[in-house]
């Protein structure tokens, strides 16, 4: 790697402007150091906070190396840390890069959750701490990326109306569905709990020449049986006890539109005969009723069971799969969708953080490598709820890991089995970051 981005040619032939780092030292002899040590940057080196801040108004630099031990308090950090929380409350996309002494882990630990990007121990090694900055200067790059992306009203990568992903594995999902979508067939979703299932539904719905219609959902496994027919089918007055008026079902509900059966496994026997013959000759019963109703309805389905076990095992009626399943779309799990855990987190950070803790711009780095490390078993409902408690128990800038409830990869326990393999993780960790930071491109 080279010190930082090294200037570049433009398309017109001219050289890139370079970027700007601002040093923050008191000693004059490291100070003439540093500032001939990154021959790729516009240099700016000063030596108290006040020419700090004047410096960064001037010249917004994207990455800053900030001493800790500056005056009036050179053997304290006191003052250091009072300019790092200023460098971060006039430009908080800043990158910090804070020094402390071969003792002062603690001191350094202290700036890291004030929000400073990462730290360097003294005396200086020019080498280790280039590539520090140049780290912090790519990383600068791509969330300045991301939030231009994120502002483009059609671009980024929100699918299907709000669908986030830059995982192939989804794509390829979202585009079956926008192919399906005007066809009227049955659909069914198939993936683990927390996969999306609902949210890919409203986008087939809103995909679909049914949008104006109505988008109806119904969780079969949350309603006990003896209620789920009259939810469905829906009731006429004086039907059963408490049936005090006629009351139209999901189904009807939806007429003209889409219903969304989620856990389509749970619906009793008996009711999937009743269901079956709506499928196939497109009319209902009310309960108590004694008139058919045409109903224009098209079903959605989704469940995270084996349903092909089930029809072996008589749980499940084949025909009534085989209406339902026209068309059958899995969903691949939040592990499997590389890069997208990152991509989420950040958006349900920018949802939650602005009511709950406004001070929050953005992850620790240990924080997204753990997001990156994590398996997700609870899929993107579980990334959600750590992302909101994250944003609850964060006290500095940033959610860190421990925030998050999430050991670092470092931390986790786990061992690579050789050398080789542990290249191939990284390997494999790398590129899916890059996939979806170039939407899979």
């Amino acid at each position: 790697m080279t010190i930082a981005a090294a200037a570049h040619v433009q398309p017109n032939g001219r050289e890139a402007a370079k970027p700007r780092l601002l040093v923050v030292e008191d000693d004059a002899g490291l100070q003439a150091q540093l500032r001939w040590a990154y021959p790729d940057f516009e240099v700016t080196v000063v030596g108290d906070r006040a020419s700090a801040i004047a410096a960064l108004r001037a010249e917004e630099p994207a990455v800053v190396t900030l001493d800790l031990g500056l005056p009036p308090d050179p053997q304290g950090i006191g003052e250091g840390l009072a300019t790092l929380d200023a460098i971060l409350k006039l430009k908080p996309d800043t990158k910090v890069i804070v020094a402390s002494g071969h003792n002062e882990r603690t001191a350094a630990l202290t700036a890291i959750a004030h929000g400073a990007y990462d730290f360097y121990a003294k005396p200086v090694v020019i080498e280790e701490l280039s590539l520090i900055v140049a780290r912090a200067l790519e990383l600068h790059r791509l969330e300045a990326e991301n939030r231009r992306l994120a502002a483009l009203p059609d671009e980024g990568n929100r699918v299907l109306g709000g669908l986030i992903t830059a995982a192939p594995e989804m794509l390829r999902v979202a585009r079956t569905i926008e192919r399906v979508a005007n066809t009227g067939v049955s659909v069914m979703l198939l993936g683990a709990s927390g996969t999306g299932k609902e949210l890919l539904a409203r986008g087939l719905h809103e995909a679909s020449d049914r949008r104006a219609g109505a988008f109806v959902a119904i969780n079969c496994a949350a309603i006990p049986e003896n209620l789920l027919e009259a939810e469905l089918f829906g009731h006429e007055k004086g039907a059963f006890t408490g049936a005090v008026k006629t009351t139209e079902g999901k189904i009807e509900q939806a007429g003209g539109g889409t219903l969304f059966l989620d856990e389509v496994g749970d619906i009793p026997l008996q009711l999937q005969v009743k269901l079956l013959r709506f499928l196939q000759e497109r009319v209902i019963e009310r309960i108590g009723g004694r008139k058919s109703i045409n109903v224009d309805t098209r079903i959605v389905c989704a469940t995270h069971q084996n349903l092909e076990a089930m029809i072996a095992e008589g749980r499940f009626r084949e025909d009534l799969y085989y209406r339902l399943a026209e068309i059958i779309i899995r969903i691949p799990g939040l592990a499997e969708r590389p890069g997208d855990a990152t991509l989420l987190a950040r958006a349900f950070l920018a949802r939650h953080a602005p009511a709950m803790n406004p001070q929050l711009r953005g992850f620790s780095p240990d924080a997204l490598a753990a997001i990156e490390a994590w398996r997700w078993p609870g899929n993107v409902r579980e990334l959600e709820n750590r992302v909101k408690r994250a944003v609850i128990m964060a006290d500095g800038r940033l959610v860190s890991a421990a925030d998050l409830d999430l050991a670092s990869p470092a931390e986790d326990g786990t061992l690579p089995l050789n050398l080789k393999s542990a290249r191939e993780e990284t390997d494999r960790r790398v590129i899916a970051q890059a996939l979806s930071r170039a939407e899979g491109n």
